[in-house]
């Protein structure tokens, strides 16, 4: 995967300025876990909030070529990524992630206008860093209970001395494709670094997030925000 050559800014002037049908009805969708609330459509824009676990979002729009979606959530707007927002379908039992099932829902899609803007399949990734895979697990280990419940428990709980190391000694940044969440994998391509006094946990800076991690299996149990 490339960078883009081109600012997520830019990129998301680019979207708003892309004519579209007229617009659809928001549609309400439920954080599967807490989730970045960031100011453009891209892993690299500015993280403006923080959607809590379980919080209601009103999702006004999503971009057809990548997995961002337009949400209003306590006074504020922003983009959130879709495969973590869930909402119920009437011929479904359990919910299902808004952005795989947009046309289902109905929720309005815009394109971003072409002019040397590339677009990942999961993704738009900005100027700064190195792409270098994808994070692992995600909303379909959500859905399994496997990620929001799975590193819950005092094993997996860094000490403060450790988060106070990670906080003190930050590292250049790797953006990969998704948000960091707790329980979510780091890929093999990216170097984790060791923190002292520590075998059982590592860490490194995920979209602009440090994150630790355990070292064995590489799972994320702590976003550092």
């Amino acid at each position: 995967m490339r960078t883009t050559k081109t600012s997520t800014a830019a990129l998301a002037a680019a979207v708003l300025a892309v004519g579209t049908a007229p617009a659809l009805a928001d549609v309400t969708a439920t954080a599967a876990t807490d989730l970045n609330l960031r100011s453009g459509p891209g892993v690299q824009s500015e993280i403006i909030g923080v959607i809590a676990a379980e919080d209601e979002v009103n999702v006004t729009r999503c971009i057809e070529e990548a997995n961002w979606c337009e949400v209003s959530y306590d006074g504020s707007t922003g983009w959130a990524y879709g495969d973590y927002l869930q909402t119920t379908m009437a011929d479904e039992a359990e919910p299902v992630a808004v952005y795989p099932n947009r046309t289902e829902i109905e929720v309005e899609t815009v394109t971003v206008e072409e002019g040397g803007n590339e677009i990942t399949a999961a993704g738009i990734v900005g100027t700064a860093g190195a792409a270098a895979g994808a994070i692992l697990g995600g909303p379909a280990a959500i859905a399994a209970g496997a990620v929001a419940g799975a590193m819950s428990g005092a094993a997996a709980t860094p000490e403060e001395r450790t988060v106070t190391y990670v906080r003190e000694n930050p590292v250049e940044p790797v953006y990969l494709q998704g948000e960091a969440v707790v329980g979510a994998g780091v890929p093999e391509s990216v170097e984790l670094e060791p923190i002292p006094e520590s075998e059982q946990f590592a860490y490194v800076n995920v979209n602009g997030q440090p994150v630790i991690v355990t070292a064995e299996d590489r799972k994320i149990v702590e976003i550092l925000r």
